[in-house]
């Protein structure tokens, strides 16, 4: 698999997130009762307020299901009709967001870690990867975060597509 050209990032209207190992850092928590925790960086959070406060959306695609990640996203005012969880094919579930949102897949990005991310950014316009993905992702992405899966990577794709736009400002 080899790097291939990507869209001008400053074109980039949506981006879609994957969640364990790029919201988070793949941790997973399971409490006595079996019930799940997962623990978000607050910046992330940030960069998603930065992202929607300038008008672009927001997208969710997940293979794993937990009420954990409903909490935040729903605290973060992200459309649920922009969250899949349990996706079993990343690139069919692509097809549902950008339907949704009405935004082609050259004007999207998409933030991974793994092999099933692979499928879905190697459509988009933007693929991306976190700074601890796996090889064959980080040869795929047009872009690497500074940081890790789950210690801010996400605010650091969105910075890096805000500022390409020329709008990574701080909020008023």
């Amino acid at each position: 698999m080899s790097k291939r050209k990507a869209s001008d990032p400053s074109s980039i209207e949506l981006i879609i997130f994957d969640v364990d190992g790029v919201l988070t850092d793949g941790t997973i928590n399971i409490n006595d009762d079996g019930s799940e925790t997962k623990k978000f960086n607050v910046r992330d959070g940030y960069g998603f307020r930065l992202w929607l406060n300038a008008g672009y959306q927001i997208a969710i695609i997940t293979g794993r299901s937990g009420e954990a990640l409903i909490h935040r996203l729903e605290s973060l005012k992200i459309n649920p009709d922009l969250i899949i969880q349990g996706s079993k094919d990343k690139s069919r579930d692509l097809d549902l967001i950008l339907q949704r949102t009405k935004v082609s897949a050259a004007h999207t990005a998409y933030l991974g870690d793994d092999w099933p991310d692979l499928p879905a950014m190697q459509r988009v316009g933007y693929p991306m990867a976190v700074q601890d993905a796996e090889p064959e992702v980080l040869k795929a992405a047009a872009h690497t975060t500074e940081r890790r899966g789950g210690h801010g990577a996400a605010r650091d794709a969105i910075a890096h597509i805000l500022k390409s736009k020329e709008k990574y400002t701080p909020l008023s």
